[in-house]
């Protein structure tokens, strides 16, 4: 599968124009990870968006505790560390490849530039990372319904 049809199957880039998609495909570099290797660490500073094309990746959180906890898996298809390219903020979690894992990368600078130069993808785009923001703060409300 080339990065573009990868790209096309990402929820966030699939509503994309062709020629869009094309020009994303051009920023984003492969890279492999062994397993143990980690993809992104929690606190550091997030340089892009990963786009898993083969393997799983365990995404865990560590607790003020010291304590990790494991709060999902990713395959083939997902996509981790958006929120970052956006907002320049932290990492919020540690990706850490439990298998042979490759990914498309797409880096915070190229991605901004690429948006700044095409502002009509920024528009296609944002309903999205809302859609994924509110699915999010909906669970958060619900853990929180249980536990009280």
């Amino acid at each position: 599968m080339d990065k573009e049809q990868a790209l096309s199957k990402v929820s966030l880039f699939e509503k994309l124009a062709e020629r869009h998609l094309k020009g994303i495909a051009q920023i984003c570099t492969e890279r492999v990870f062994q397993t143990g290797d980690y993809l992104m660490k929690q606190g550091e500073s997030g340089i892009g968006l990963f786009i898993i094309l083969s393997g799983k990746v365990k995404i865990e959180k560590t607790g003020l505790s010291g304590d990790k906890v494991e709060i999902a898996e990713n395959g083939p298809g997902d996509i981790m560390g958006e929120m970052a390219v956006f907002d320049g903020a932290p990492r919020s979690a540690s990706v850490v490849a439990s298998e042979p894992t490759k990914c498309l990368v797409l880096a915070s600078w190229e991605f901004n530039s690429f948006l700044k130069s095409h502002p009509e993808v920024a528009i296609d785009i944002l309903p999205i990372v809302v859609k994924r923001f509110r699915e999010t703060n909906e669970a958060l409300t619900g853990l929180r319904a249980v536990r009280h």
